[in-house]
């Protein structure tokens, strides 16, 4: 793991299958504090290297024959612990105390109407203060050795700690946004008593990082392939620090990028001192894609492809040893489940995993920990063009995974020109940095339109714009009718073969922000 000699106190969190364990992990980053998830029931080999542990919320009741069940033998009681929600329930469950379901709804804001005063847990937090309920049982009678900490109007055990420990739970969610003092509570928790420093930032990241991947790498040579984004410009960078002319860069033209993308992506890096070599490879994809309509199936045969790409080019470089990835830690979470295996997988991602046994090289992901936010910061604390840092994510698999059903060249030149236009109108109306992603979606339908005095049918287009900070969670923006209007009518004018634009105004969850 990079992280391995970081000279600062980690968190563990513990995964119970939480929608929001992400955002504990967010929340505790935001206060400059490393942090790491793992499944509850894959602990890291070595706790001591942890300082304090969360554990998450689950979807499962502490009453089921299949909850998730922790041996905590080596944490509690021996370092600081905050159990959330599932957390607080399953300590109080085998601990003395009961937990049955709830005769009162328990979702939703409530509002704390009780506070133990002169307790260091609700520091500069008081009664009336906003939080975030999410679950259907309730602790009836807290555990063994527990102090009742705060209330509110419907649960009276919102919140305890256990006597002689420094274990504390809470049925509330501080990592929701609706959590007013969350933030509050989590620092208190993570740094008035638990000790942790805060000291994890963006200059740290990277003189440990540096440092973890010159003791990883040696003298060995690493291929890296550029998508032209920020994650693999960024650990890209990150790498050239390291190990400098031993990296050798690849930005592969997979017949599926932006309008023009290809010829503006290597002009990007000119001067950023990177080795980089363009290489198209656009009908080679464009063959493995055909006749494949189903998702799965075009993301797996995507990143064969570029599988394949890599060992012909790896093969040109003599001694090369390693297969540089720009693998984010939302890929990792939205892979992997808390039973450590591909979780009944909202999809999967190109760049998440091993590598088949004829390549011959070893994975490197110098990015593997952190958001996209934190990748962003890591980047400008390291100097990197600001417009680049500030280009929209772009899904690996390119414009495949936004054509809903088969590939052809004549679609994907049509979306490349839908596209252009609304990222274009974006950036000219002063709206693309307001926007944390936007692209346009080419469905597998056509619809009647007019056109003159001839009747068409043609297809129909979708375009989507959303803010968020990690890609997590996601809710569409709210662009003005005046932009909305002028684009679909470009659209339409410009683009031959489309005649209807729609606008989508979905939220993750529970859509995603991709359509496939």
């Amino acid at each position: 793991m990079l992280f391995l000699h970081m000279q600062q106190h980690n968190v563990l969190i513990l995964d119970f299958g939480s929608q929001y364990t992400q955002l504990i992990a967010r929340r505790v980053r935001e206060l400059n504090i490393y942090c790491e998830i793992h499944p509850f029931n894959k602990l890291p080999k070595n706790t001591n290297e942890f300082k304090a542990v969360i554990l998450s919320g689950s979807p499962s009741s502490v009453r089921g024959e299949d909850a998730p069940h922790p041996d905590l033998t080596l944490i509690r009681g021996k370092k600081p612990m905050l159990a959330v929600c599932y957390g607080a329930q399953y300590l109080a469950h085998f601990s003395g105390g009961k937990v049955a379901p709830s005769n009162t709804r328990e979702y939703g804001r409530a509002n704390l109407s009780f506070v133990k005063n002169n307790e260091p847990f609700f520091s500069n937090i008081s009664e009336g203060s906003q939080v975030w309920m999410s679950h259907s049982d309730t602790i009836k009678e807290l555990p063994t050795g527990a102090v009742h900490l705060a209330s509110t109007s419907d649960v009276e055990n919102a919140a305890f700690r256990i006597e002689g420990e420094e274990t504390y739970a809470i049925q509330f969610h501080p990592e929701v946004y609706h959590s007013t003092d969350g933030k509050q509570l989590l620092e208190n928790f993570l740094v008035n008593i638990a000790g942790v420093a805060q000291t994890w930032t963006p200059d740290s990241f990277v003189e440990t990082t540096v440092a973890n991947l010159q003791e990883k790498l040696g003298n060995d040579k690493v291929v890296l392939g550029l998508s032209g984004g920020v994650d693999s410009s960024v650990a890209a960078v990150l790498l050239h620090k390291a190990i400098g002319k031993n990296l050798y860069c690849i930005f592969v033209n997979n017949g599926l990028l932006r309008k023009n993308e290809f010829e503006s992506v290597l002009n990007q890096y000119e001067g950023m001192g990177l080795n980089v070599k363009g290489v198209d490879a656009s009908a080679r994809f464009l063959n493995a894609l055909a006749g494949l309509s189903d998702p799965e199936e075009k993301r797996k045969a995507i990143g064969n492809a570029f599988i394949e790409v890599f060992d012909d080019e790896a093969h040109l470089i003599e001694d090369v040893k390693w297969l540089a990835q720009g693998t984010i830690y939302p890929d990792v979470i939205e892979s992997v489940s808390v039973n450590g295996g591909p979780s009944a997988t909202i999809k999967s991602h190109h760049n998440v995993g091993g590598l088949p046994d004829f390549m011959k090289l070893k994975i490197v992901e110098p990015l593997r920990m952190i958001f996209k936010d934190e990748v962003r910061r890591v980047g400008a604390s390291m100097g990197i063009d600001p417009e680049l840092l500030g280009r929209h994510p772009f899904p690996g698999p390119g414009l495949a995974i936004r054509i809903l059903g088969d590939i052809t060249s004549e679609k994907v030149r049509i979306l490349q020109e839908v596209d252009a236009i609304f990222i274009n109108g974006l950036k000219d109306s002063g709206l693309y940095d307001k926007v944390w992603q936007a692209g346009a979606m080419l469905l597998p339908v056509n619809s009647v339109g007019v056109m003159g005095d001839e009747r068409t049918y043609e297809k129909a287009v979708v375009l989507r714009a959303v803010e968020s900070t990690d890609g997590m969670t996601a809710d569409w923006v709210n662009l003005p009718y005046e932009f909305l209007q002028k684009t679909s009518n470009q659209i339409i004018n410009k683009v031959k073969g489309v005649n209807r634009v729609v606008y989508d105004i979905s939220s993750k969850p529970p859509a995603t922000i991709e359509w496939e």
